[in-house]
């Protein structure tokens, strides 16, 4: 839908588009650094937060909801991560029509702040032992303000780098978004580590579980003031030029795009369940279920994150090669073969065995991370890409990533089987592939106006 434009200002247009498309390969390597750390940054900050909530779960748990069984305890913690993500489809709406509709600039801009914000406030929340239950109730609402933000966060990155970045190496530099995501997790994981290694047990449920979410706030000053330097992403400079914004994004995925839209659910499943799985709920399922030490268990987890984020950068590269396509129908087959045995072999094992068998997860976990992020910029035109991206990437994560933690608790409390939430990870991994199925290859082209 173009809008009507007079010679001059037409050919004004053609110009600019031409210069801002050529962009794409002809970017900087000093602009492309500061897209890459602004975009990359609020990703960090964002996941940090999530990983230390995580990873103190049991302390957590104890601090908020002190007068129940520590399991019933611990699922409550649980629920509370699972519930704060039902807002992100909400969001990923709103913030993808700011992005665009205004520019992925601005969205990315707000997106940190209000993040970093609520993540301050809950270092301050007062404990259940102070004032009740209001104390669970304003944890879970500041965590639907995490959830909220959020929402805006991966898909505004992942599509500012994709927009900065020349076709044959756009898996590349978007494999940096789960990258960062990655190196969030495992500075939650390190401190979270350090934290159970030098406080006691009654330190930790007075103020060291406070110490991680405190960092929010200099980290997202500093996200905002880089992200304020740089200018918005040459194709959205493009639409804007031509007068071909969209004044109805949402509208638009609903109904034109609803093909995208389900196959980009489907395949972000995969991510969605595997991620906090294998890389949030891991420790806790190594303390509780296999009485593994707190240490130990952040080690193993903190050695894969490790792992996790070095191959990504491969698999982003190697799916510059053989395609999107290709390498998220191999991750899909990778875990279904090899979800059940690899947990299997976690019981018994020793704490080496652990690790290899965390950096194996980390490893079939990079094949389809280091992909998706620019499968799903790239199966949705620049007009609605931001909201495409960012309501397909949060329905897979409020239904599926936010509940995998709770519905692997409750599997293994019912079923009273260790595996249980391996084969959860199986099914998911099973949809994912009957997703990519529907799928066309979009590797190596210009992003689709």
């Amino acid at each position: 839908m173009s809008a009507v434009l007079s010679p001059d200002r037409g050919e004004t247009a053609i110009r600019q588009s031409a210069t801002f498309s050529g962009s794409e390969s002809a970017v900087s390597q000093k602009t492309l650094r500061k897209v890459l750390i602004a975009s990359s940054l609020g990703n960090f900050v964002e996941w940090f937060d999530y990983a230390s909530y995580g990873y103190l779960a049991t302390i957590i748990a104890v601090v908020f909801f002190p007068d129940i069984a520590p399991s019933a305890a611990l699922m409550a913690t649980f629920a509370v991560f699972a519930i704060s993500f039902i807002i992100r489809p909400i969001g990923g709406i709103i913030w993808g029509s700011i992005g665009d509709r205004i520019g992925r600039r601005t969205a990315l801009s707000f997106s940190i702040l209000i993040m970093s914000g609520a993540t301050t406030l809950i270092a301050l929340l007062p404990s259940y032992a102070q004032i009740g239950m209001m104390a669970p109730a304003l944890l879970l609402l500041l965590r639907m303000v995490q959830g909220f933000s959020a929402s805006g966060e991966y898909a505004g990155a992942t599509s500012f780098i994709a927009e900065y970045s020349p076709p044959s190496k756009r898996g590349l530099y978007t494999s940096l978004v789960p990258a960062s995501t990655a190196a969030g997790l495992l500075a939650g994981s390190l401190m979270a580590a350090g934290l159970f290694a030098f406080l006691t047990p009654a330190e930790m449920q007075s103020y060291g579980w406070r110490l991680p979410f405190l960092l929010a706030l200099p980290l997202g000053l500093i996200g905002i003031y880089i992200r304020l330097k740089i200018e918005d992403t040459p194709k959205f400079r493009e639409l804007e030029n031509q007068h071909r914004v969209t004044a109805t994004p949402a509208k638009e995925i609903f109904t034109t795009y609803r093909r995208e839209v389900l196959i980009s659910i489907g395949v972000t499943s995969l991510n969605a369940v595997g991620f906090y799985l294998i890389l949030s709920y891991m420790p806790t399922y190594l303390i509780t279920e296999l009485n593994v030490g707190e240490t130990e268990a952040f080690l193993t987890v903190s050695i894969s994150l490790a792992i996790y984020v070095l191959s990504i950068f491969v698999m982003g590269a190697i799916s510059d090669k053989i395609g999107r396509k290709v390498a998220l129908i191999l991750a899909s087959i990778l875990f279904i073969a090899l979800t059940v045995p690899l947990f299997a072999m976690l019981d018994g094992a020793t704490l080496t065995g652990i690790i290899l068998i965390q950096i194996a997860f980390g490893i079939l976990l990079t094949v389809n991370d280091g992909t998706l992020p620019c499968f799903l910029t790239e199966i949705f035109p620049t007009r609605v890409r931001y909201s495409g991206f960012a309501f397909s990437f949060n329905t897979a994560q409020a239904f599926l990533g936010g509940t995998a933690p709770l519905i692997a608790t409750f599997l293994i409390n019912i079923t009273g089987s260790k595996l249980a939430p391996a084969w959860y990870l199986v099914a998911i991994a099973v949809v994912s592939l009957l997703a990519m199925c529907f799928a066309r290859e979009t590797a190596g082209k210009p992003l689709a106006d």
